[in-house]
Parts: C-alpha cells; sequence; structure tokens
C-alpha cells in the first residue's frame, strides 16, 4: 500500500462569500445583495422553474410598536420601502438577521380582521417554532408552512426571505400573503379545502411563479425508509441523494440526506445564492433521513446540505450520495440524470457466463488522469480502447475514478463515493468510456477504496455534527498512515452506504470488477499502531470483527447481484480465506472474505528483490523466485506489477535491473516473460510497457516520446512494447497459461534449484493435460545444449516464444528449429531435450500435435 499524502484543504464551492449562516447567528446574509438576472421576463412578472433569487425585506418597526394589526403592518412595509427606494436609489438595502421578532407573542385573536379578498392574519407562531424554524433547527417545517385547513378558511404560510411579497394564485384565486417579517408571509384564506395553488413571490424588479414546495407529500416510501434503517438497502443511491422527478404532477428534484444527529437541514444551493433559510427539510421520523422536494429544481443545478449540529452550529456538506459533483477544487454536488444509452450488450450478455479463473486474464493498469494529460473521458475513448486492444490485454484496470479534491492521492482519498471525478467529464462521460472499452472487447476494473476518507470539513468527517461515518472511538477512527478517517463497519448504516456503493458502480457503470485497496489496514485493529493506541475486539483479538462482516456482506452481495463481476484483494498479509467462499470456515474460525483473487504481494516482493540483484549475486536468492509456488494454490491470485512499485523512489521497472541499457532491458523482458507463465493473473502499471525509464509522475504521466520515430533509443523501447504484445497474444490463445491457474495440477517444476546457473524452468498444463514449457535464465551467459527433462509421448517441441528476439531488441539466440525429444532420462522425466538458453530471456516451448503440427498460435 503506498503511503499515500493526506487531502488538502479546498475551497468549498462557488457559493460566494458570507455563506456560512453560522457567522450571523440565523439567516445567511450575502457578502452583496445578489441581483435578479432572469431570462424569462415579460414586464414585471417573471415565470421562474427554480426557488427565488432572494431579495431583502424591510419590517416596519414603528408600526408594529404601534400595535398596528399585520395589514397595517404590511401597507407600512410597502411605504417603507418605496420611500427608501426613493431615498437610495442603488438599493443599498439589508436583509433581514433571521433572529425573530422581541416581545411576546400575540395573543390569540378569535375573529381577526380580514381584507378585502376575505384574507385573515394567520396566528402567530410560537416563540420556539419561529426560532428553530429560522435558525435551521427544525425538525418538521412542513408542519408549520405549506397550506394546513384550520377553523374556517386554509392557512398559507411561506417562507420568502428577501422577498418584497408573496401571493396565492390558483384557478379563480389570487390573494395577498400577510408579512409576519423575517420573511414570513401567511393568511388564513376563506376556502373550504387546498386549493392546487401557486406563489407570486415579488422582488425588486421581478415577480417570481414557483410551486410551493411545502404542499407536498414525502417523495421517499416506507420501503425505503425501513430498508434504510436495517442498513440493507442494496440499491441506496436511488433513495438518497437528488433524485429529478415528477412527483404529485409536478416536475423538480427531491433532496434526501441521512443526517440523524443534526437539529436540522436545509438545502443551500446555486439555485438561492447559497443561502439555504427558505429550504429548510423534513425528518422523516427516526430513520435519520431528511427530505424536501423541490419544484422546478433541474440537473446541473448546484447544491450542497446546510446542517445544523447538535451545538446549534452551522455546517455546509456536500452530500454524500451525490451522483455528479463540480470539478475541484469546488465542491458542491451537482443535480444528475443520466441520458447515455448502453451499447456494449454483447459484452454484458458474455460476462454472465464467463469464468474468470479459468480464463485469460491480463490486466494494463491506468491513471485516467495522466494516461495521456489534458485528455478528457469521451477523448480517451477514442485512444484507449484501441492502445490497449492492440496490446492484447483483456481487461484494464483504472485506478480510483470516485471524487477527491487532492489530485496528489490519485484518487485514494475519496469524497465522493458516487461520482466519477469532473476532473475528465460527466458521468455520462465516464460510461461513454466504459461502453467503448467493453466494444472493444476490454472488461474495466476500478479501484475501489471503502478502507478510509479524508477529513475534509466540507466533506463526510464528523458530517451532522458527531462521529457518523467514523467510528466514535478515536482511537479506532484515525487511520494511524494517511491522516484519514475509516469507517465504522459496526454501524448499519454506514456499512449499507458502502456496501451499496460497490453495487452501485456494477450496476449504473457496468464496471466488470472492483479491486478493494487496502484491506489490510480494514482486518486488523492493530494496524499500523503501537501497544495501547487500539482497542481489542469482543474475544480480546486483533482482527476486525466489522470489517470482517462488512467485506463478507460485500462481496456476497455484489456476486448475487452481478453475475460475472470479480472482486480483487489488495491484502499484504497472510490473512486466512481472502478468496474463499464466505461460508468455509477457517482454521482460524473465520469464513472466508468472498474475493475472487488477491493480488501477490509476497510474489511481487520477492521477485523484484532477486531481479534487482546483479547476477553474479543471484544464486544467493534463488529461493525468492521459486518460494512463491509453496503457497500459490493457497488463494487465487494476481501477480501484480503496480503503480505502487514505480513511485516514491523505486524506481520504474526497468530502472531496477542491474548492467548496463543493454542488460537492463533484457532482464526486464526476461522477468516479464517468466511472469506471464507463472500462476496466477498479470497485472502491469501503465509506461511499463515499453520500459520507461523514469518513475511515475501524476503530472506529466508515462513518457510516450520515447516511442518518437525520431528518438535515437527509440526501437529500444518499441521491441519491448512489441513483446508484451506477443506475450498477451500467445498467453490468451494458450489454454496451458490460464486454464489451471487455480488448481496444483496445472503446474509442475522441472528445475527449481538450478541456483549455480540462474535457471528456472517448469511445467504449465490445461485441462486436457496439454503442457508449456517456460524456461528462464536469469544469467548474461548463453547455454548452448542445456538439458531439460520433458514429459514422454512428445517427439518435438517447437518455441513459441522467445524473449531473446532481435524483433524485441534481444541478441537473436533462439531455438529455430524443432527440438527432438531424446529418451534420456533427466530432472525425474522420461525424456529430454536440448535447447539453447538465450542470455537474460525466458523461453516458451510447446509440444507438436500428434499429427506432427506444431500448436504454436497463428
Amino acid at each position: 500500500m503506498t503511503a499515500r499524502p493526506p487531502s488538502r484543504p479546498h475551497p468549498p464551492s462557488g457559493e460566494g462569500p458570507g455563506q456560512d449562516p453560522a457567522a450571523t447567528g440565523g439567516t445567511p446574509v450575502p457578502a452583496v445583495p445578489p441581483t435578479f438576472r432572469s431570462p424569462h421576463r415579460s414586464g414585471s412578472r417573471v415565470s421562474y422553474g427554480s426557488p427565488p433569487v432572494p431579495r431583502a425585506v424591510r419590517r416596519d418597526a414603528a408600526a408594529e410598536a404601534a400595535g398596528a394589526d399585520a395589514a397595517d403592518a404590511a401597507d407600512a412595509a410597502d411605504a417603507a420601502d418605496a420611500a427608501e427606494r426613493a431615498a437610495d436609489p442603488a438599493g443599498d438595502r439589508r436583509p433581514v438577521t433571521g433572529r425573530p421578532a422581541t416581545g411576546p407573542a400575540p395573543g390569540p385573536d378569535p375573529e381577526p380582521a380580514a381584507d378585502d379578498h376575505g384574507v385573515r392574519p394567520a396566528p402567530a407562531l410560537g416563540d420556539d417554532d419561529r426560532r428553530r424554524l429560522l435558525s435551521g433547527a427544525h425538525h418538521d417545517p412542513h408542519a408549520l408552512l405549506g397550506a394546513h385547513p384550520v377553523r374556517g378558511g386554509v392557512l398559507i404560510r411561506a417562507l420568502r426571505p428577501y422577498a418584497r411579497s408573496v401571493t396565492v394564485t390558483a384557478t379563480g384565486l389570487r390573494v395577498r400573503l400577510r408579512s409576519e417579517g423575517d420573511g414570513l408571509f401567511s393568511g388564513v384564506l376563506p376556502l373550504t379545502e387546498i386549493p392546487d395553488y401557486r406563489l407570486l413571490v415579488a422582488y425588486e424588479g421581478a415577480e417570481l411563479e414557483l410551486a410551493d414546495p411545502y404542499r407536498f407529500l414525502p417523495a421517499l416510501g416506507e420501503l425505503d425508509l425501513h430498508l434504510i434503517g436495517e442498513g440493507r438497502h442494496e440499491e441506496l443511491w436511488r433513495a438518497l441523494g437528488a433524485h429529478p422527478m415528477t412527483h404529485q404532477g409536478v416536475t423538480g428534484t427531491r433532496f434526501t440526506v441521512w443526517a440523524p444527529d443534526a437539529l436540522g437541514v436545509r438545502i443551500t444551493g446555486d439555485f438561492t445564492y447559497w443561502d439555504g433559510t427558505a429550504f429548510p427539510m423534513r425528518s422523516l421520523g427516526g430513520s435519520g433521513v431528511w427530505e424536501l422536494f423541490l419544484p422546478g429544481v433541474g440537473e446541473g443545478a448546484l447544491y450542497k446540505f446546510q446542517i445544523t449540529r447538535p451545538d446549534g452550529s452551522h455546517t455546509v456538506r456536500a452530500d454524500p450520495m451525490a451522483r455528479r459533483t463540480e470539478c475541484p477544487p469546488a465542491t458542491a454536488s451537482v443535480v444528475h440524470l443520466s441520458h447515455h444509452q448502453w451499447n456494449d450488450q454483447i459484452w454484458m450478455a458474455r460476462r454472465q457466463g464467463r469464468r474468470v479463473h479459468e480464463s485469460p486474464f491480463s490486466v494494463y493498469e491506468v491513471h485516467l488522469p495522466s494516461w495521456r494529460p489534458g485528455l478528457t473521458y469521451r477523448q480517451l475513448a477514442e485512444q484507449l480502447p484501441a492502445y490497449v486492444k492492440d496490446l492484447g490485454f483483456t481487461h484494464v484496470e483504472l485506478m480510483p475514478v470516485a471524487e477527491h479534491p487532492f489530485g496528489g492521492s490519485w484518487g485514494y482519498q475519496v469524497t465522493g463515493f458516487y461520482a466519477p471525478t469532473a476532473r475528465l467529464g460527466t458521468p455520462d462521460d465516464f460510461k461513454h468510456l466504459v461502453d467503448a472499452l467493453h466494444q472493444a472487447g476490454i472488461g474495466v476494473l476500478a479501484d475501489w477504496v471503502p478502507a478510509h476518507f479524508p477529513r475534509d470539513d466540507w466533506a463526510l468527517a464528523e458530517f451532522d455534527g458527531r462521529p457518523l461515518y467514523e467510528p466514535a472511538d478515536p482511537r479506532r477512527a484515525a487511520h494511524p498512515d494517511w491522516g484519514t478517517l475509516e469507517f465504522d463497519y459496526g454501524r448499519a448504516e454506514v456499512r449499507n452506504f458502502l456496501v451499496a456503493n460497490a453495487v452501485y458502480w456494477c450496476e449504473e457503470f457496468h464496471i466488470d470488477g472492483l479491486r478493494v485497496d487496502a484491506v489490510a489496514s480494514m482486518l486488523y485493529l492493530d494496524y499500523s499502531r503501537e501497544p495501547g493506541q487500539w482497542t481489542p475486539n469482543a474475544h480480546g483479538g486483533r482482527e476486525n470483527l466489522d470489517a470482517v462482516a462488512f467485506l463478507q456482506e460485500m462481496n456476497a452481495t455484489v456476486y448475487r447481484r452481478c453475475p460475472g463481476v470479480l472482486t480483487i484483494a489488495e491484502e499484504s498479509t497472510a490473512w486466512d480465506g481472502v478468496t474463499r467462499a464466505t461460508h468455509h470456515m477457517g482454521a482460524g474460525g473465520f469464513g472466508g472474505l468472498g474475493f475472487g483473487l488477491k493480488w501477490n504481494m509476497g510474489w511481487m516482493h520477492d521477485s523484484l528483490g532477486y531481479v534487482a540483484h546483479e547476477p553474479v549475486h543471484r544464486k544467493y536468492h534463488h529461493h525468492e523466485m521459486t518460494f512463491s509456488m509453496v503457497y500459490a494454490y493457497s488463494e487465487n491470485y494476481v501477480l501484480p506489477i503496480s503503480h505502487d512499485e514505480v513511485v516514491h523512489g523505486k524506481g520504474a521497472l526497468v530502472s531496477k535491473m542491474p548492467g548496463d541499457w543493454w542488460q537492463q532491458r533484457a532482464n526486464h523482458r526476461a522477468y516479464l516473460g517468466f511472469m506471464w507463465a507463472h500462476p496466477g493473473k498479470q497485472l502491469l502499471f501503465m509506461g511499463q510497457e515499453f520500459a520507461q525509464g523514469a518513475e511515475w509522475s501524476e503530472g506529466h504521466g508515462p513518457d510516450w516520446w520515447l516511442l518518437d520515430p525520431s528518438y535515437s533509443a527509440e526501437a529500444d523501447h518499441r521491441g519491448v512494447r512489441d513483446l508484451v504484445r506477443e506475450l498477451n497474444r500467445v498467453y490468451t490463445a494458450t489454454p496451458p497459461l490460464w486454464q489451471r491457474d487455480t488448481v496444483p495440477e496445472g503446474f509442475s517444476w522441472v528445475e527449481g534449484d538450478a541456483r549455480e546457473d540462474n535457471v528456472f524452468a517448469f511445467l504449465r498444463f490445461d485441462a486436457e493435460g496439454a503442457p508449456l514449457l517456460a524456461i528462464s535464465n536469469f544469467s548474461p551467459v548463453v547455454r548452448y545444449s542445456y538439458r531439460i527433462g520433458v514429459p514422454g509421448g512428445t517427439a518435438e517441441w517447437y518455441e513459441v516464444l522467445n524473449t531473446d528476439q532481435e524483433r524485441f531488441g534481444g541478441s537473436g539466440v533462439t531455438n529455430r528449429e524443432p527440438l527432438k525429444a531424446e529418451a534420456t532420462a533427466w530432472h525425474g522425466r522420461p525424456a529430454s531435450i536440448l535447447t539453447a538458453l538465450p542470455p537474460l530471456a525466458t523461453v516458451w516451448l510447446r509440444p507438436a500435435m500428434s499429427d506432427g503440427a506444431s500448436t504454436m498460435p497463428e
């Protein structure tokens, strides 16, 4: 696991200054009163779909102090406003503070005076309700706002800060509500039932017509709430977040968020000039979910949640379930509705019946932002599939694409778990890239990071004022290596958030596999911690039982819902049963974790350590190349040469090799030949396929200029890339190299102890027993007539791959003619062949078929 840098703080968004309601003790006050701009002005009236732009309203304190009734106060306010505009044509009008009116609430008036339209003043809000509503701490704003039957009519109350007036309109109805101050407008209309009404909200210079958000029933069902409470909502992204929809015949967006410790939640966004006062959400019972349907708000709108913490302070947070975000460093969430039409039906149908463990599986690992710096998802779709298909890889693995604030984390410090990074385009643009890869016959794996998240104060950390996604115990919450926070896997809703996220990427984006990052840090309570820095589990052990249960649930759910999808663990310890079925108990008392594959970190460290030595010293490290076969079938493995091995001073793969430039490239090619023949699936990071000498940097990506024909050493790098293409071609066409990858019957050593010669030889077998012989000579000496034992019954062996061919940049020592099997027992085999072993090279040989034809792939 790479020691990745911590996330860095970033500007919160384009919300503008003065957006934090805590700064004013209540209603947010924009630094500069916004000026209304509308694309649909018609005279002085505007039909506008989004909630209104705020404008200031002044209360007439003199009239109120004199005890005038509410209608007179409203008229006085209008007169005062007119006088103030005449005295101040620039319109420098300060908005209200949001604090409730001082003094006792007026007493009940059994017969309040009605205006010319029969509208009577509404009963005044109680001090507590008014204070909580205006400060964003009310759990049920729908009980105070909207339309409600009362004695003698229908009470309608609206909260519209900065408005000059609010008028209710319906068929045959147009009545103006009375001002209560602080942006509240109300009245009791002489109606027998609640009409299908709209609001005309007048601001200086414009009037907006819109539906009242507080006349709608909840747009989230009881089943959704039940599943959320149980932690079993496998399609959580359909219940939480921002969803454009038609509700009760009106188009708009349903906003929902889980914040169980919040006193109140309000919606703020570009459609309110980042003032959330007008849109408090309602709490849906004990679920911890807050909901509000906003008519007229549609896709592309920017939004956040303004949360009132338990201590009464405020915080503005991005949506944890946002399916689209602003491009960093901006941090707002974006209302999204997908319009992508998939064209990968053939791929998806084949995927369901594919047996990955018995199929070719070679992976090209890619960091999308730096593969070709500056390209968008759609531009990558024009280049990446063709490049990967030409090289013969079966899959690409994308380093994390979920939104992250700090590009230097390479995507491993995620804040937007449900949103592809906006750096390269929209979610539909990312779907277009996946679609293009599938149509080219290439599977897509994605790095997934459920181990930790950054502490940015606009994201998940203490989301609603208390630890929510992280454990309450700070010893368990703080990740010791990366300055981040770990997830609370014991909380059902948090576990649901992550399990549903895994399903989301597979179902919504057609991802074919998830490589789960940093699994070891999840499994152990004492991971990177000293004694006294961690607490044992209920049994006194060091295993994180909640994390084990989460990983088992995640894998079981993904495999059940998404046939053909593969999960891969980056797990660096000897945890028993990473790729064992969850219902099969191991010696340690745990069921398997249920992964499909596991990164073989041991093979990677040992083999790279071996080839880093000068050939004369390799005999002392011979066991480092053979030890992997001691445990090769304890799990189902991937052999990874990943980004972790070519950064932070480790050097690129070719730069790890000793000797001069020719020897470095020869070692590089021999190592890849050994790797592709070894049991397990293959993974190679971008740039290593053409022997880039420099370490990878996310700032500039691979050194593509090395393949420019005008570069003098271009042939050296092109030769290595040609070898990778040939390795994949022969590998894909040769079942012995992949058909029995996970069972001991698929492998047999021929020569595993030739330490003086630096030679390794082994056989691979397919399901029918047909063999492939792989021989690696990690010495710079040509070994002519080197005898190797082979199975009986085969007269001739053909060379199907040789990493020393001149076209790959080698010296050209090859076995051009068939090698005749002799009846000389060798290496415990009944027959043997005499081969020419090229220097620093790997050779693959296959027997002739019974009719004398070669089995070499065409």
